[in-house]
């Protein structure tokens, strides 16, 4: 199995969450309708903290990941949240194993 795996952590500025999820659904809906190389592209609420939103995305490959950084609905997803985040974590790495019903 290959594919291309980016985790992004965000901590939020309080009181945030809410305008900072409507700007990063409509990214992930986005990528997965628009970009052919998103297989994968979820938005995760950690329950022990109501400030940070992480994200688990899955490329075919790099060079999909790379297009979709030059997204126009990336680029409107910054600069609508960008002053809603104290801090961003991102890990790229390769997917060595999925786990599925199959």
């Amino acid at each position: 199995m290959s594919g291309y795996v980016i985790l992004v952590d965000f901590l939020l500025k309080p009181g945030s969450k809410a305008e900072f999820r409507r700007a990063i659904d409509a990214n992930a809906k986005a990528s997965c309708r628009a970009e052919p190389g998103c297989r994968q592209f979820d938005v995760v609420e950690p329950r022990d903290d109501p400030d940070r939103i992480v994200l688990y995305e899955i490329y075919d490959d790099r060079a999909a990941f790379e297009a979709h950084l030059k997204t126009p609905h990336l680029a409107a997803f910054e600069a609508a949240s960008n002053h809603l985040v104290t801090k961003k974590t991102v890990i790229a790495g390769d997917l060595a194993c999925e786990g599925s019903k199959e």
